[in-house]
């Protein structure tokens, strides 16, 4: 019998891809530090910069948000409490999500209820669901089409703005 040595199985791996790996973690790296620095603002605030283009609101309507004991989630004016849209179990997701995550922010402050939030269009489009008791924002365009529309759905009609 006849036994035979082999070398090791080696693993080889190019140095092009190695190296071009290298250069995407070197320029996040370069990147992330030019941010903290100050070479580059860290972020936008909406706020701020309607403010410096003069970007006004366009139309404006309160809301408020009630869970109804078979899960459905009912949104009505905040002034006259006309209802806007009902939302059942396993839909408007993104109301639930959103909202609820305001109202998070209000329980943590021990804040209720009594005040509705506000809802604005600006004159560029875009939409900001205000919490004006913790001064919290979602911009509600930033998430799509689809979720703006929803809420798009629940400002007053063109015709009345």
């Amino acid at each position: 019998m006849i036994v035979r040595e082999y070398e090791k199985d080696e693993v080889t791996v190019h140095k092009v891809p190695l190296m071009l790996m290298g250069g995407i973690v070197l320029i996040s790296l370069a990147l992330t530090a030019s941010v903290q620095l100050g070479f580059f603002e860290r972020s936008s605030i909406p706020e701020q910069a309607r403010a410096e283009a003069g970007i006004k609101p366009a139309a404006m309507r309160t809301l408020r948000f009630f869970d109804e004991p078979d899960g459905t989630v009912r949104v009505e004016d905040g002034a006259s409490a006309e209802v806007l849209g009902r939302f059942g179990p396993g839909e408007g997701g993104f109301i639930r999500a959103s909202v609820r995550s305001l109202v998070h922010q209000r329980r943590i402050r021990g804040q209720g209820p009594a005040v509705p939030f506000e809802l604005t269009e600006w004159e560029t489009g875009a939409l900001t669901l205000n919490d004006p008791v913790t001064n919290d924002s979602i911009e509600v365009s930033s998430f799509g089409p689809d979720n703006r529309a929803i809420f798009a759905n629940m400002l007053p009609p063109r015709d009345a703005r």
